[in-house]
Order: C-alpha cells, then sequence, then structure tokens
C-alpha cells in the first residue's frame, strides 16, 4: 500500500509540474509591470518585430500627411527615418513605455471586462521620431500628427473566460508549486523503500519537465496557426517566445534538478567496494 500511494504522488508531481510552472508564469510574469516589460524589452531589437512597427507606423503616418507632389519623398523619409530610429536607445525606451502602457491596459481589459485585444500604442515611438525630425529641420516634419497607432500583441474573443482563468491561475501560482514540492517530499517520505521512491520522484520531476514543454510547443503552433492572415508570423512567434521564456528556463531547470536527484539517489545507494 505505502508503494502504491507514493507511485500515485510521483504521478501527481509529474503532472503538477507543468500546471505549477504555468500558474506561476501567469501570477509572477505576465502580472507584473515590471517583469512583463522586462520580458518584451528584448524584442525592441529583434528585426521581424522591428519591419511590424516600421511599417504600421509609416502607412498610418503617410496617409495623414498631405504634401502634394511631394508626397512620395516624405513617404520615402518617414520609412527612412522611423528604420534608423529603431536602432537607438530612444526606441528602447519608448519601446519599454509602449509595452508597459499596454500591460496596464490588459489588466484594464481584464477588471472591467472591456477590449477584445492586447494592443501595442506606437505614439510613443512616433513621438520621439518626430522630434527629432523636427530637431533636424526637416520639411513638413512638424506637420507629422502624434497619432495612436497599434499593434495587436494578442486576440482574444472571450475575454470572460480569459479574465477567469487568468484570475485563476494568479490564485494557484501561490500554492499549486508549494503543493508539487510537499507532494514530492511526501512521496519520498510514505515508500517503503525511499531511495527507490526518490529515484521515482527524480524522474517524476523529469516527465514533468518534458510535459511542460510539449505544452509550450504546441501552443506556440496552435497560437500561430490561429492568427488572421495580416499578422506578421515571424514576429508573432518572437512575441510568443519572449512571453513564454520563462517556461522555458523553467523546464530545464525542473528537469535538471530532476535528474540530479536520480543521479544521487543512484550513486548514494550503490554498494561500497571494500580493498
Amino acid at each position: 500500500m505505502r508503494t502504491f500511494l507514493s507511485a500515485v504522488l510521483v504521478v501527481l508531481v509529474a503532472l503538477l509540474v507543468p500546471a505549477s510552472a504555468v500558474a506561476y508564469w501567469a501570477d509572477h510574469e505576465l502580472g507584473d509591470a515590471d517583469r512583463y516589460t522586462a520580458a518584451m524589452s528584448p524584442l525592441a531589437g529583434n528585426p521581424a518585430v522591428q519591419h511590424v512597427v516600421v511599417t504600421q507606423a509609416s502607412r498610418a503616418l503617410a496617409g495623414q500627411i498631405d504634401a502634394g507632389p511631394l508626397q512620395g519623398g516624405v513617404e520615402s523619409l518617414l520609412d527612412e527615418a522611423l528604420r534608423s530610429f529603431t536602432g537607438t536607445p530612444a526606441y528602447r525606451t519608448a519601446w519599454d513605455a509602449a509595452n508597459r502602457a499596454a500591460h496596464a491596459a490588459f489588466l484594464r481589459a481584464l477588471n472591467t471586462g472591456h477590449g477584445d485585444a492586447l494592443t501595442l500604442d506606437l505614439a510613443p515611438i512616433i513621438e520621439q521620431v518626430k522630434g527629432e525630425l523636427v530637431g533636424d529641420g526637416v520639411p513638413l516634419a512638424d506637420r507629422i500628427p502624434v497619432s495612436h497607432v497599434t499593434v495587436k500583441v494578442m486576440e482574444y474573443d472571450n475575454l470572460g473566460a480569459l479574465r477567469r482563468g487568468f484570475h485563476m491561475l494568479q490564485i494557484a501560482g501561490v500554492w499549486l508549486p508549494l503543493l508539487t514540492l510537499v507532494l514530492a517530499v511526501l512521496a519520498v517520505a510514505v515508500a517503503a523503500r525511499r531511495r527507490r521512491a526518490l529515484i521515482a520522484t527524480g524522474a517524476g520531476l523529469a516527465v514533468g519537465a518534458g510535459l511542460l514543454w510539449i505544452a509550450v510547443e504546441i501552443c506556440r503552433g496552435l497560437t500561430l496557426d490561429d492568427l488572421p492572415p495580416d499578422v506578421d508570423r515571424p514576429a508573432a512567434g518572437a512575441v510568443y517566445d519572449a512571453l513564454t521564456a520563462f517556461l522555458r528556463t523553467t523546464t530545464w531547470v525542473v528537469l535538471a534538478l530532476g535528474l540530479a536527484v536520480v543521479l544521487a539517489a543512484w550513486l548514494t545507494g550503490r554498494p561500497r567496494r571494500t580493498p
């Protein structure tokens, strides 16, 4: 009976590892503005994301400036200015500010139930570009409107279900990892043969890490396949990878921990050779 109970606990540990990681991620990574901004910050240098920002902003601004026969030159100038700006520290600062604002809007949507997408407002970036062009004395630069050009980061059909699920994950993020740890300790404590139970528990952690990796990869494919045709897939993939970087790191940490437990338990149980 003790062996059976230990085996059941090991299976629960393996199943709870991915659930615990996702719950902790939702609570401490997606739910925290600083961590969310830090996760999205490296995307400022991603070529696919930069291309989307430049294309969307240039397309929106060019249509709002009437330069007559100089229209083609203005559009080319805007495009070049935006591409040049994406390599500056000011762009990274504006990018972080835009992502922080997007995170705040996302949390407001979850709390109020209003909204259908997580969008990135490019107004801070456009304002910086306009200021640089005006400072350089570029003709017609003062006519550039600082409009709210938005890029969709994530779209959700059922905000109510997303809000309930997110809040459940936030609650579970507090106690679910602790429960997983307690069950792992109990799996060893109740076993008749504790060294074998320790090996099994380490293997269960490794299996749980594998399940987490599979879940992240499957969700990536489903998310990208469900995107509208007009959404840039490389940029969307980069955003998904940035947001789930914590889960990927957790996969390797838990896998290494599980294998280390298995190896340590196996080595301590080996019979010592007498000289």
